[in-house]
């Protein structure tokens, strides 16, 4: 499966980042900059970019704890004697592919649309505990997927983090309920007004997709900031109803699995207001802050606690 083949990318390019690192660390630096900075660039590519939490996010402090081991190692080895300097190709390809990593470690933080994004400043609609952003960012190349997505390019797809930092009791599990998050609460992140509100469709079994992203259980409501759009809510769990107004904190549903969606997260999204008429996924795209902090893909969230209010 899908999942599995990513998760093992991951760990089949940490550990050749480890191996980088540490046989460049052993030999003298005049012939192992450049197999030292593509070690260093590769560690830390995967460290930003690697699918940990499939497994745990545990581990990929363990895997930054061992990069930093492999390369303070060099200090206390013996350096070997028999050490040669690398082909010029060899060279070459090295800082090549460095350069082709450090891009892509810089785009994990700036994304396509630099360091500067018009925001929106939301409470986080879950309820105290950790979660974590499985899909986000400030558009390519963090934000892959929902980039194409009707403008969607700061739009977020979060899961629940159990105590030993997984999101499900398995790598993959086709069972609802084993997945953290599912059936959590989700609270308004703002006051606002209800535009859309429906949970009629049925719950997909995880990885079956093919109801599509018409068949959304959903949450769309319209603030003095914008538009805020949840979705794949669980079946018959949204609790309020169009033209409702609501305030933040109070509840809206539960996190499920319906629409476009391979396992239980919570999608969120948020466009500024166009002009009279327009649908509201073509306003701007509006980056999201919670509670004061905006997070990036594969960050851990710690929210702040929610005040629920009851209605």
């Amino acid at each position: 499966m899908f999942i599995y083949g990513i998760l093992l990318v991951t760990l089949a390019l940490a550990l050749l980042s480890l191996y980088f690192m540490f046989t460049a660390s052993g030999a003298p630096l005049r012939y192992s900059w450049s197999r030292l900075l593509l070690a260093l660039a590769l560690g830390v590519f995967i460290y930003l970019y690697g699918t940990w939490v499939y497994l745990t996010v545990n581990a990929k402090y363990a895997f930054g704890i061992c990069l930093l081991l492999c390369l303070l190692s060099g200090f206390f080895r013996r350096r070997s004697r028999t050490a040669r300097a690398p082909r010029p190709w060899k060279r070459v390809l090295s800082l090549f592919w460095t350069g082709m990593l450090v891009c892509l470690c810089i785009g994990y933080f700036t994304g396509t649309t630099g360091l500067k994004q018009q925001k929106i400043e939301l409470a986080f609609p879950l309820k105290t505990g950790r979660y974590f952003v499985l899909q986000g960012g400030k558009g390519l190349p963090t934000n892959l997927f929902h980039f194409s997505l009707r403008g969607a390019i700061y739009a977020m797809d979060i899961v629940k983090l159990n105590q030993w930092g997984g999101r499900a009791e398995k790598v993959f599990s086709s069972r609802l309920e084993d997945y953290e998050i599912f059936n959590d609460t989700i609270y308004s992140p703002a006051s606002g007004r209800v535009l859309r509100a429906y949970s009629d469709n049925p719950d997909n079994i995880p990885p079956n997709m093919e109801r599509g992203p018409q068949n959304t259980n959903q949450v769309l409501l319209e603030t003095d900031a914008g538009y805020i759009f949840l979705a794949h809510m669980k079946k018959g769990s949204v609790v309020v109803h169009e033209g409702q107004w609501v305030v933040q904190g109070q509840a809206l549903g539960c996190v499920g699995n319906s629409g476009f969606s391979s396992e239980p997260h919570l999608h969120i999204q948020a466009h500024a207001k166009g002009k009279p008429g327009t649908p509201w996924y073509m306003g701007e795209p509006l980056y999201i802050s919670f509670n004061g902090r905006s997070y990036l893909l594969y960050e851990v969230i710690r929210p702040k606690r929610v005040n629920m209010v009851d209605r």
